[in-house]
C-alpha cells in the first residue's frame, strides 16, 4: 500500500469517526433540551423520558437544528410555558457543550 493510500484510509476514518462524535453530541443535546423543556412545561419521570425521545426523533425531520427547535418551541407555546426563543437558543448552545462533555468523557 502506498503512503498516500494509507494516509487516504487514515482520513476517511477520521471523518467517520468524527461524524459520529457530532451525531451522538446533537442526539445527547437533543435529549437534555427535551427533559430541560419537560420540566417548563411541568413533566417529570417517565413523562419526561419520553417527551425527550420525541424531541430526539425530532432532528430526523429536516438537516440542521431548526426542526428541534420549531418542535420545543411549538410545545412550549402549546403549554403556555414562559420561555422565550432567545431562552431555548441559549440552552441548545449551553446543551451542546455539556452533551460534548459527556461523550468526551466515556
Amino acid at each position: 500500500m502506498t503512503t498516500f493510500s494509507e494516509r487516504e484510509k487514515g482520513e476517511e476514518a477520521k471523518y467517520a469517526f468524527d461524524e459520529e462524535t457530532r451525531f451522538k453530541i446533537e442526539a445527547r443535546r437533543n435529549k437534555l433540551l427535551g427533559l430541560w423543556v419537560a420540566e417548563r412545561m411541568g413533566m417529570s419521570g417517565d413523562a419526561a423520558e419520553a417527551y425527550a425521545k420525541t424531541v430526539v426523533a425530532a432532528d430526523f425531520d429536516k438537516p440542521g437544528e431548526e426542526d428541534v427547535f420549531e418542535k420545543v418551541m411549538g410545545d412550549l407555546k402549546a403549554k403556555h410555558a414562559t420561555v422565550t426563543e432567545a431562552d431555548v437558543r441559549k440552552q441548545m448552545n449551553a446543551l451542546r457543550e455539556d452533551a460534548r462533555k459527556q461523550i468526551a468523557g466515556k
